[in-house]
Protein backbone atom coordinates (compact mmCIF):
# COMPACT_ATOMS: atom_id res chain seq x y z
CA UNK A 1 0.00 0.00 0.00
CA UNK A 2 2.86 2.33 1.33
CA UNK A 3 4.84 1.35 -2.34
CA UNK A 4 1.07 2.44 -4.67
CA UNK A 5 1.34 5.72 -2.38
CA UNK A 6 4.63 6.36 -3.04
CA UNK A 7 4.42 5.85 -6.86
CA UNK A 8 1.08 7.87 -7.02
CA UNK A 9 2.92 10.80 -5.68
CA UNK A 10 6.13 10.55 -7.64
CA UNK A 11 3.25 10.41 -10.58
CA UNK A 12 1.96 13.68 -9.15
CA UNK A 13 5.14 15.57 -8.61
CA UNK A 14 6.27 14.81 -12.25
CA UNK A 15 2.53 15.38 -13.62
CA UNK A 16 2.79 19.10 -11.37
CA UNK A 17 6.55 20.03 -12.67
CA UNK A 18 5.66 19.00 -16.39
CA UNK A 19 2.71 20.65 -16.16
CA UNK A 20 4.51 23.99 -15.04
CA UNK A 21 7.12 23.58 -17.54
CA UNK A 22 4.71 23.23 -20.50
CA UNK A 23 2.50 25.49 -19.52
CA UNK A 24 5.51 28.11 -19.63
CA UNK A 25 6.94 25.96 -23.11
CA UNK A 26 4.20 27.44 -25.34
CA UNK A 27 4.14 29.19 -28.41
CA UNK A 28 5.23 32.31 -26.89
CA UNK A 29 8.17 30.74 -25.44
CA UNK A 30 8.87 29.79 -28.87
CA UNK A 31 8.12 33.04 -30.07
CA UNK A 32 9.53 34.94 -28.26
CA UNK A 33 12.89 33.10 -27.78
CA UNK A 34 13.61 33.44 -31.89
CA UNK A 35 12.42 36.91 -31.92
CA UNK A 36 14.89 37.93 -29.31
CA UNK A 37 17.51 35.85 -30.33
CA UNK A 38 17.21 37.30 -34.12
CA UNK A 39 17.61 40.89 -32.19
CA UNK A 40 20.09 40.08 -30.05
CA UNK A 41 22.35 36.80 -31.73
CA UNK A 42 24.51 35.93 -29.04
CA UNK A 43 23.53 38.54 -26.56
CA UNK A 44 20.00 36.94 -26.15
CA UNK A 45 22.55 34.27 -23.87
CA UNK A 46 22.34 36.66 -21.36
CA UNK A 47 18.77 37.33 -21.07
CA UNK A 48 18.09 34.17 -21.01
CA UNK A 49 20.66 32.97 -18.21
CA UNK A 50 18.62 36.29 -16.34
CA UNK A 51 15.47 34.94 -16.82
CA UNK A 52 16.28 31.14 -15.40
CA UNK A 53 17.69 32.67 -12.55
CA UNK A 54 14.64 34.46 -11.82
CA UNK A 55 12.53 31.23 -12.92
CA UNK A 56 14.34 29.11 -10.12
CA UNK A 57 13.32 31.97 -7.55
CA UNK A 58 9.88 32.57 -7.91
CA UNK A 59 9.30 29.11 -8.52
CA UNK A 60 10.90 27.66 -5.08
CA UNK A 61 9.39 30.54 -3.21
CA UNK A 62 5.89 30.05 -4.49
CA UNK A 63 5.93 25.89 -4.62
CA UNK A 64 7.20 25.65 -1.09
CA UNK A 65 4.24 28.45 0.81
CA UNK A 66 1.36 26.91 -1.01
CA UNK A 67 2.13 23.93 -0.51
CA UNK A 68 2.61 24.08 2.97
CA UNK A 69 -0.02 26.74 3.67
CA UNK A 70 -2.29 24.21 1.97
CA UNK A 71 -4.05 27.07 0.21
CA UNK A 72 -4.37 28.51 -3.49
CA UNK A 73 -2.91 31.78 -4.03
CA UNK A 74 -5.31 33.90 -3.97
CA UNK A 75 -6.62 32.72 -0.37
CA UNK A 76 -2.84 33.54 0.67
CA UNK A 77 -3.06 36.75 -0.75
CA UNK A 78 -6.51 37.72 0.98
CA UNK A 79 -5.40 36.53 4.15
CA UNK A 80 -2.23 38.82 3.86
CA UNK A 81 -4.79 41.98 2.98
CA UNK A 82 -7.96 41.26 2.69
CA UNK A 83 -9.29 41.87 -1.21
CA UNK A 84 -6.03 41.44 -2.47
CA UNK A 85 -6.89 37.89 -3.25
CA UNK A 86 -9.42 38.75 -5.49
CA UNK A 87 -7.08 41.08 -7.45
CA UNK A 88 -5.10 38.98 -7.71
CA UNK A 89 -7.46 36.09 -9.32
CA UNK A 90 -8.89 38.52 -11.76
CA UNK A 91 -5.53 39.63 -13.30
CA UNK A 92 -3.50 36.28 -12.91
CA UNK A 93 -7.23 35.06 -15.24
CA UNK A 94 -7.08 37.80 -17.69
CA UNK A 95 -3.65 37.70 -18.22
CA UNK A 96 -4.43 33.89 -18.86
CA UNK A 97 -7.00 34.60 -21.36
CA UNK A 98 -5.12 36.68 -22.90
CA UNK A 99 -1.55 33.88 -23.34
CA UNK A 100 -4.44 31.04 -24.11
CA UNK A 101 -5.60 32.87 -26.89
CA UNK A 102 -2.18 33.23 -28.15
CA UNK A 103 -2.01 29.50 -27.29
CA UNK A 104 -4.62 28.40 -29.07
CA UNK A 105 -3.34 30.14 -32.50
CA UNK A 106 0.41 28.79 -31.77
CA UNK A 107 -1.43 25.22 -31.99
CA UNK A 108 -3.30 26.04 -35.32
CA UNK A 109 0.31 27.39 -36.54
CA UNK A 110 1.78 23.98 -35.69
CA UNK A 111 -0.79 22.14 -37.41
CA UNK A 112 -0.34 24.81 -40.41
CA UNK A 113 3.19 23.70 -39.95
CA UNK A 114 2.92 19.75 -39.87
CA UNK A 115 0.27 19.45 -42.60
CA UNK A 116 -1.11 22.53 -43.98
CA UNK A 117 -3.91 22.95 -41.95
CA UNK A 118 -6.39 25.54 -42.13
CA UNK A 119 -5.52 27.88 -39.36
CA UNK A 120 -8.82 28.71 -38.30
CA UNK A 121 -10.11 24.89 -38.69
CA UNK A 122 -6.58 24.25 -36.93
CA UNK A 123 -7.60 26.21 -33.88
CA UNK A 124 -10.81 24.20 -33.65
CA UNK A 125 -9.26 20.75 -33.58
CA UNK A 126 -6.60 21.69 -30.74
CA UNK A 127 -9.20 23.47 -28.67
CA UNK A 128 -11.08 19.85 -29.14
CA UNK A 129 -8.47 17.53 -27.59
CA UNK A 130 -7.67 19.93 -24.80
CA UNK A 131 -11.36 19.66 -24.22
CA UNK A 132 -11.10 15.94 -24.39
CA UNK A 133 -8.66 16.19 -21.53
CA UNK A 134 -10.82 17.88 -19.43
CA UNK A 135 -13.67 15.80 -20.05
CA UNK A 136 -11.60 12.67 -18.56
CA UNK A 137 -13.27 11.31 -15.38
CA UNK A 138 -9.17 11.19 -13.78
CA UNK A 139 -8.67 14.76 -15.29
CA UNK A 140 -5.45 14.91 -12.79
CA UNK A 141 -3.76 11.83 -14.68
CA UNK A 142 -5.25 12.30 -17.68
CA UNK A 143 -3.36 15.79 -17.76
CA UNK A 144 -0.31 14.26 -15.93
CA UNK A 145 0.39 12.21 -18.30
CA UNK A 146 -0.47 14.04 -21.92
CA UNK A 147 1.95 16.92 -20.34
CA UNK A 148 4.52 14.14 -19.53
CA UNK A 149 4.52 12.86 -23.39
CA UNK A 150 4.33 15.79 -25.26
CA UNK A 151 7.16 17.47 -22.35
CA UNK A 152 9.55 14.56 -23.42
CA UNK A 153 8.57 15.24 -27.27
CA UNK A 154 9.72 18.64 -27.40
CA UNK A 155 12.49 18.28 -25.57
CA UNK A 156 13.82 15.01 -28.29
CA UNK A 157 12.80 17.46 -31.46
CA UNK A 158 14.33 20.49 -29.87
CA UNK A 159 17.58 18.64 -29.10
CA UNK A 160 17.81 17.06 -33.07
CA UNK A 161 16.91 20.50 -34.73
CA UNK A 162 19.78 22.41 -32.10
CA UNK A 163 22.56 19.58 -33.25
CA UNK A 164 21.97 19.83 -37.06
CA UNK A 165 21.97 24.37 -36.67
CA UNK A 166 25.56 23.89 -35.62
CA UNK A 167 25.21 27.27 -33.15
CA UNK A 168 28.62 29.20 -32.36
CA UNK A 169 28.79 27.48 -28.48
CA UNK A 170 31.75 29.29 -27.39
CA UNK A 171 30.26 32.45 -28.35
CA UNK A 172 26.92 31.98 -26.80
CA UNK A 173 28.77 31.34 -23.42
CA UNK A 174 30.71 34.07 -23.26
CA UNK A 175 27.64 36.43 -24.22
CA UNK A 176 26.07 34.43 -21.16
CA UNK A 177 28.31 36.44 -18.34
CA UNK A 178 29.97 39.15 -20.58
CA UNK A 179 26.76 40.35 -22.56
CA UNK A 180 27.66 43.20 -25.63
CA UNK A 181 23.77 44.09 -25.57
CA UNK A 182 21.36 44.06 -23.13
CA UNK A 183 17.49 44.83 -23.62
CA UNK A 184 15.73 44.92 -20.65
CA UNK A 185 12.12 44.77 -22.46
CA UNK A 186 13.48 41.88 -23.55
CA UNK A 187 14.09 40.27 -20.39
CA UNK A 188 10.75 41.08 -18.67
CA UNK A 189 8.94 39.61 -22.08
CA UNK A 190 11.25 36.75 -21.03
CA UNK A 191 10.51 36.73 -17.84
CA UNK A 192 6.72 36.89 -17.93
CA UNK A 193 6.29 34.02 -21.04
CA UNK A 194 8.48 31.73 -18.67
CA UNK A 195 6.65 32.76 -14.95
CA UNK A 196 4.42 35.62 -15.18
CA UNK A 197 0.63 35.13 -14.72
CA UNK A 198 -0.42 32.06 -14.44
CA UNK A 199 2.23 30.15 -15.36
CA UNK A 200 4.80 30.63 -11.71
CA UNK A 201 1.21 28.87 -9.70
CA UNK A 202 0.04 25.87 -12.16
CA UNK A 203 2.18 23.11 -10.64
CA UNK A 204 1.63 24.62 -7.41
CA UNK A 205 -2.08 24.68 -7.76
CA UNK A 206 -2.08 20.70 -9.23
CA UNK A 207 0.06 19.37 -6.15
CA UNK A 208 -2.21 20.98 -3.00
CA UNK A 209 -4.81 20.02 -5.62
CA UNK A 210 -3.80 16.09 -5.13
CA UNK A 211 -3.45 16.42 -1.55
CA UNK A 212 0.72 16.87 -1.54
CA UNK A 213 1.82 19.21 0.78
CA UNK A 214 5.28 18.49 2.43
CA UNK A 215 7.97 21.18 1.38
CA UNK A 216 10.76 18.38 0.24
CA UNK A 217 8.38 17.12 -2.58
CA UNK A 218 7.15 20.62 -3.83
CA UNK A 219 10.66 21.28 -3.80
CA UNK A 220 11.88 18.65 -5.60
CA UNK A 221 8.53 18.93 -7.98
CA UNK A 222 9.89 22.39 -8.69
CA UNK A 223 13.29 21.95 -9.63
CA UNK A 224 12.15 19.13 -11.87
CA UNK A 225 9.82 21.76 -13.46
CA UNK A 226 12.62 24.05 -13.33
CA UNK A 227 15.24 21.99 -15.37
CA UNK A 228 12.80 20.73 -18.21
CA UNK A 229 11.89 24.47 -18.87
CA UNK A 230 15.89 25.93 -18.85
CA UNK A 231 16.84 22.69 -21.72
CA UNK A 232 14.43 23.69 -23.75
CA UNK A 233 14.93 27.34 -23.60
CA UNK A 234 18.49 26.69 -24.47
CA UNK A 235 18.06 24.37 -26.87
CA UNK A 236 16.06 26.97 -29.11
CA UNK A 237 18.58 29.84 -28.03
CA UNK A 238 20.97 27.65 -29.85
CA UNK A 239 19.07 26.42 -32.55
CA UNK A 240 17.83 29.41 -33.77
CA UNK A 241 21.19 31.06 -33.26
CA UNK A 242 23.20 28.70 -35.58
CA UNK A 243 20.41 29.58 -37.86
CA UNK A 244 20.89 33.54 -37.36
CA UNK A 245 24.36 34.04 -36.69
CA UNK A 246 26.48 34.47 -39.52
CA UNK A 247 30.29 36.16 -39.93
CA UNK A 248 30.61 39.69 -40.17
CA UNK A 249 30.44 41.22 -42.94
CA UNK A 250 27.52 38.65 -44.23
CA UNK A 251 24.22 39.65 -44.86
CA UNK A 252 21.71 39.25 -41.90
CA UNK A 253 19.18 36.46 -41.97
CA UNK A 254 15.92 37.27 -42.44
CA UNK A 255 12.73 35.19 -40.85
CA UNK A 256 9.57 35.08 -41.82
CA UNK A 257 7.87 37.36 -39.70
CA UNK A 258 4.47 35.70 -39.87
CA UNK A 259 6.25 32.34 -38.05
CA UNK A 260 9.25 32.71 -37.39
CA UNK A 261 10.47 29.88 -35.29
CA UNK A 262 8.72 27.69 -37.87
CA UNK A 263 11.18 29.49 -40.71
CA UNK A 264 14.21 29.39 -38.35
CA UNK A 265 14.18 25.39 -38.07
CA UNK A 266 13.38 25.36 -41.71
CA UNK A 267 16.99 27.36 -42.42
CA UNK A 268 18.53 24.80 -39.94
CA UNK A 269 17.45 21.27 -40.37
CA UNK A 270 15.35 21.88 -43.91
CA UNK A 271 11.66 20.66 -44.51
CA UNK A 272 12.38 17.77 -42.33
CA UNK A 273 13.22 20.56 -39.47
CA UNK A 274 10.62 22.76 -40.44
CA UNK A 275 7.61 19.73 -40.47
CA UNK A 276 8.82 18.67 -36.58
CA UNK A 277 8.54 22.17 -35.36
CA UNK A 278 5.02 22.00 -36.63
CA UNK A 279 5.41 19.30 -34.28
CA UNK A 280 6.72 20.76 -31.44
CA UNK A 281 4.48 24.30 -31.59
CA UNK A 282 1.32 22.58 -31.61
CA UNK A 283 2.75 20.31 -28.32
CA UNK A 284 3.52 23.23 -27.03
CA UNK A 285 -0.11 25.20 -28.45
CA UNK A 286 -2.13 22.60 -26.47
CA UNK A 287 -0.54 22.12 -23.36
CA UNK A 288 -0.59 25.44 -22.82
CA UNK A 289 -3.87 25.68 -23.42
CA UNK A 290 -4.44 22.86 -20.61
CA UNK A 291 -2.12 24.65 -18.35
CA UNK A 292 -3.65 27.70 -19.11
CA UNK A 293 -7.34 26.89 -18.26
CA UNK A 294 -7.13 24.52 -15.02
CA UNK A 295 -4.40 27.89 -13.33
CA UNK A 296 -6.85 30.59 -14.68
CA UNK A 297 -9.81 28.35 -13.10
CA UNK A 298 -8.36 27.29 -10.16
CA UNK A 299 -7.75 31.05 -9.15
CA UNK A 300 -11.44 31.52 -9.12
CA UNK A 301 -12.55 27.95 -7.41
CA UNK A 302 -12.44 28.79 -3.67
CA UNK A 303 -13.45 32.67 -4.50
CA UNK A 304 -16.89 31.81 -6.15
CA UNK A 305 -18.52 28.61 -4.98
CA UNK A 306 -20.28 28.44 -8.42
CA UNK A 307 -16.86 28.29 -10.35
CA UNK A 308 -16.14 25.21 -7.87
CA UNK A 309 -18.92 23.21 -8.92
CA UNK A 310 -18.85 23.29 -11.89
CA UNK A 311 -14.79 24.08 -12.69
CA UNK A 312 -14.55 21.43 -15.66
CA UNK A 313 -17.51 23.28 -17.51
CA UNK A 314 -15.23 26.66 -16.56
CA UNK A 315 -12.20 25.71 -17.53
CA UNK A 316 -14.08 24.38 -21.24
CA UNK A 317 -15.82 27.68 -21.43
CA UNK A 318 -11.91 29.06 -20.77
CA UNK A 319 -11.53 27.36 -24.22
CA UNK A 320 -14.02 27.91 -26.18
CA UNK A 321 -13.65 31.38 -25.49
CA UNK A 322 -9.68 31.83 -26.30
CA UNK A 323 -10.86 29.91 -29.45
CA UNK A 324 -13.20 31.83 -30.81
CA UNK A 325 -11.33 35.60 -29.63
CA UNK A 326 -8.22 33.67 -31.64
CA UNK A 327 -9.98 32.43 -34.52
CA UNK A 328 -11.48 36.43 -34.89
CA UNK A 329 -8.36 38.19 -33.97
CA UNK A 330 -6.06 36.28 -36.11
CA UNK A 331 -2.87 37.69 -35.03
CA UNK A 332 -1.09 35.07 -33.12
CA UNK A 333 2.14 36.35 -32.86
CA UNK A 334 2.01 39.84 -32.07
CA UNK A 335 -0.52 38.44 -29.29
CA UNK A 336 1.90 36.04 -28.07
CA UNK A 337 4.57 38.34 -27.01
CA UNK A 338 2.13 41.17 -25.77
CA UNK A 339 0.59 38.61 -23.15
CA UNK A 340 4.10 37.76 -21.83
CA UNK A 341 4.92 41.17 -21.33
CA UNK A 342 1.32 41.62 -19.75
CA UNK A 343 1.92 38.70 -17.83
CA UNK A 344 5.37 40.35 -16.61
CA UNK A 345 3.52 43.24 -14.51
CA UNK A 346 1.55 40.61 -12.56
CA UNK A 347 4.30 38.81 -11.33
CA UNK A 348 5.62 41.56 -8.41
CA UNK A 349 2.15 41.73 -7.34
CA UNK A 350 1.98 37.96 -7.02
CA UNK A 351 5.47 36.92 -5.91
CA UNK A 352 4.91 39.96 -3.19
CA UNK A 353 2.01 38.58 -1.87
CA UNK A 354 3.07 34.92 -1.27
CA UNK A 355 6.26 35.85 0.45
CA UNK A 356 4.29 38.08 2.84
CA UNK A 357 2.15 34.88 3.12
CA UNK A 358 5.60 33.40 4.09
CA UNK A 359 5.41 35.04 7.65
CA UNK A 360 1.84 35.03 8.59
CA UNK A 361 1.35 32.36 11.13
CA UNK A 362 -2.52 31.37 9.46
CA UNK A 363 -1.08 31.15 6.45
CA UNK A 364 2.02 28.77 6.79
CA UNK A 365 1.41 27.51 10.35
CA UNK A 366 3.44 28.13 13.82
CA UNK A 367 6.00 25.50 12.89
CA UNK A 368 7.30 26.48 9.44
CA UNK A 369 10.79 28.82 8.86
CA UNK A 370 10.77 30.39 5.22
CA UNK A 371 14.82 30.37 4.50
CA UNK A 372 16.06 33.70 4.37
CA UNK A 373 18.09 33.41 1.46
CA UNK A 374 15.04 32.06 -0.45
CA UNK A 375 12.44 35.52 0.97
CA UNK A 376 15.97 37.61 -0.13
CA UNK A 377 16.52 36.55 -3.55
CA UNK A 378 11.92 36.54 -4.27
CA UNK A 379 12.41 40.25 -3.13
CA UNK A 380 15.23 41.30 -5.36
CA UNK A 381 13.04 39.92 -8.06
CA UNK A 382 9.77 41.76 -7.16
CA UNK A 383 11.77 44.82 -7.32
CA UNK A 384 13.81 44.37 -10.36
CA UNK A 385 10.48 43.04 -12.32
CA UNK A 386 8.84 45.76 -10.61
CA UNK A 387 11.52 48.14 -11.92
CA UNK A 388 11.35 46.57 -15.36
CA UNK A 389 7.53 46.36 -15.62
CA UNK A 390 7.92 50.66 -15.00
CA UNK A 391 10.76 51.01 -17.07
CA UNK A 392 8.92 48.81 -20.25
CA UNK A 393 5.29 49.92 -19.48
CA UNK A 394 5.65 52.71 -22.47
CA UNK A 395 6.95 50.20 -25.05
CA UNK A 396 4.08 48.13 -24.05
CA UNK A 397 1.63 50.93 -24.85
CA UNK A 398 3.32 51.43 -27.97
CA UNK A 399 2.69 47.99 -28.73
CA UNK A 400 -1.11 48.20 -28.11
CA UNK A 401 -1.54 51.90 -30.27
Amino acid sequence: MDQNKGKSTLQVLLGAAFLMATSAIGPGFLTQTTVFTRQLLASAAFAIAVTIVVTAVVQLNIWRIICVSKLRAQDVANRVIPGLGYLLAFAVALGGLAFNVGNVGGAALGLNTMIGLNVQVGAAVSAAIAVFIFLNRDLGKAMDRFTQLLGFLMIALMLYVAFKAAPPVALAAKETVMPSTVNWMIILTLIGGTVGGYISFSGAHRLIDAGVYDVRDATKSAVNGIVVTSIMRILLFLAVLGVVYVAAGQPAVVLDAANPAADAFRKGAGEVGYRMFGVVLWAAGVTSVIGASYTSVSFLRSLFAAVDRNYRWWMIGFICASTAINIFIARPVALLIVAGSINGLILPLALASILLGAYKKDVVGPEYRHPAWLTGAGWVVVAFTLWMGVKALPNIMKIFS
